[in-house]
């Protein structure tokens, strides 16, 4: 158990290291030639959403592919457990990641990272309401201080000239990536879907409605096809490896530790965008940036925190039955 749970925590940090690495690789995409036309700067993110989750499930299906699992995949497929990983990357995918990256490219993957990492305060509120998960009184004063945090950088990036729109669209990926961590670890709490089988569900499903529902509905379809015909393709496809492999440790680590102690893990990605934001692009963080960023993490590691033995809340949900 206790190594059980060393290798959970290994999976949660790697996961949040190669998302930061993500964040930053899907702006520098979002900047290039093809989505820099105005009539294109609405329809870069889901395009990209799409092709990004399209080469994720791509890439997490030759994985699957080179262990010989694809036989025990489409047996997972058809369980119950499958649905709720499809009801859990409809939130993730359509609603969470379209937020997130069209977050990015209206106020930059360092704002997006910060705003977002809201996400496991909104999963803990989530468990609480729905699986009657407790939370003590430092997780509520941390969710104070998280959302104020996160306040604070919406009206200092409003007053900066940085979308307010790109910040309501932050937010929206905090509900979407909240939501899809607490239904992706009840979907596998029976073991009939392993972590990386709800990966390729998540992914499949989340390519499938880009595909045919949102790109064709937002008219993205020739912009679509204009992007294949360019290198911007195989950015994207790059991108999405470091992306899929964030998620197989991401979703691991639910598997393992349990979604809180995933989500609080995992959100350590703000300070690897900001770190890989400094290096590869040369973005300057103010000090404000900082202490706001420090504040939503440390509020949101309390909210997060799975509760020691011994108190009066209930299990973490991978502990239930």
């Amino acid at each position: 158990m206790k190594k059980n749970y060393k290798a959970g925590v290994l999976s949660g940090v790697t996961s949040a290291i190669t998302w930061g690495l993500d964040t930053v690789l899907m702006a520098i995409v979002l900047g290039m030639s093809p989505f820099l036309p105005e009539g294109a700067i609405f329809l870069a993110p889901f395009i990209t959403a799409f092709f990004h989750d399209a080469f994720s499930a791509a890439w997490t299906f030759i994985y699957l592919a080179s262990k010989r699992q694809l036989g025990h995949l489409f047996k997972a497929m058809r369980t119950k457990s499958a649905l709720f990983v499809v009801l859990a990357a409809l939130m993730g995918g359509p609603v969470g990641m379209a937020g997130y990256l069209l977050a990015v490219k209206l106020i930059g993957p360092s704002y997006t990272a910060i705003i977002s990492s809201l996400y496991p305060a909104v999963g803990a509120i989530l468990a609480y309401f729905i699986l009657k998960e407790k939370m003590n009184k430092k997780a509520w004063i941390g969710l104070i201080f998280a959302i104020i945090g996160v306040s604070i950088i919406g009206y200092s990036s409003s007053e900066n000239g940085i979308s307010i729109v790109g910040f309501l669209c932050a937010l929206l990926c905090v509900f979407g990536w909240g939501s899809e961590c607490v239904i992706c670890a009840y979907g596998m709490k029976d073991d009939e879907v392993s972590s990386e089988f709800a990966l390729q569900i998540r992914q499949m499903t989340s390519a499938i409605v880009y595909g045919i529902l949102i790109v064709p509905i937002v008219g993205g379809i020739g912009l679509s096809f204009e992007i294949l015909r360019t290198s911007v393709i195989w950015w994207i496809g790059a991108t999405a490896l470091s992306g899929t492999v964030s998620y197989l440790f991401y979703y691991n680590a639910i598997y393992k530790i349990g979604a809180t102690r995933a989500m609080g893990l995992n959100i350590t990605y703000v300070v690897w965008s900001i770190v890989f934001d400094v290096f590869i692009n040369g973005r300057k963080i103010d000090i404000m940036t900082i202490v706001c960023s420090l504040m939503v993490i440390g509020g949101v590691y309390f909210v997060a925190k799975q509760p020691e033995a011994g108190t009066d809340e209930v299990p973490s949900l991978m502990e239930v039955e």
